[in-house]
Order: C-alpha cells, then structure tokens, then sequence
C-alpha cells in the first residue's frame, strides 16, 4: 500500500525514534523534519486515523503492528538507496542521504530489486 510521501517521512521519523528511545514526540518529529508542532499534531491524527501509530492525547508516540512494517520497508528503502548512490555514484554519505530521501518515495519496485541484486552482487551475496 502506497502512501503520501509526508506520511512516509513521519513514520520513517518514528521508527527511527522509535528505535533509539522506544517512542517519539511529536517535538521530537518536528524538530528532525523541520516542521511546526501544530503540522505534526494534524499528521498524527491522520496515522491514527490509519492505524498507523498509537498516541493518547499528546502522550508518546509509537507504531503501530502495521504502521511499523510499512516503516520499517520505507527505512530499508532508504538505506538500500544510500548505499547505492555511494558505492555506485561515487556520492558522499551526506549527498548519498539527502538523494535517497527524495528517491524512496518514487522508485519503483522493480527498481529497488535492481538497487539490492547490484548491492549483492558488489557484496559477493
């Protein structure tokens, strides 16, 4: 299942919060993604609307069974691509980052199978 590239970036944002804390903020969000508390407020409810995150009133933030699959894909997209764009593209990590993070949202699927047999490969998988 598709979803919008800004809710694709908060879930992403939470797991990785998620990850290193064990829940997210919406302070926390809205200061990785440089955005108003308020718009992170309104995207929240719309990830629990989808039962994408739980959340009780401003309390920690944290993923859902389905809210963290679907991250946790976006993540592994995002690394996938990072890789890539160093080892194939020559890219610093900073320029490697920032490129992946546009791209995740748009590459096709059988593009990222491409990406990951061109990184096993490389690998000697």
């Amino acid at each position: 299942m598709k979803y919008h590239d800004s809710a694709e970036m908060y879930l992403e944002t939470i797991f990785i919060l998620e990850k290193k804390q064990g829940h997210a903020h919406v302070a926390e969000i809205s200061k990785a993604l440089n955005l108003s508390k308020p718009s992170v407020t309104k995207a929240m409810t719309h990830l629990k609307n989808r039962s994408l995150i739980n959340q009780d009133d401003y309390g920690p933030i944290t993923l859902t069974d389905k809210g963290r699959a679907l991250s946790q894909d976006i993540y592994e997209r995002h690394m996938l691509i990072t890789d890539y764009l160093q080892q194939a593209m020559n890219l610093s990590l900073e320029d490697a980052e920032e490129n992946a993070c546009r791209m995740e949202h748009v590459i096709t699927d059988s593009l990222m199978e491409s990406i990951k047999a061109y990184l096993n490969k490389k690998d000697g998988r």
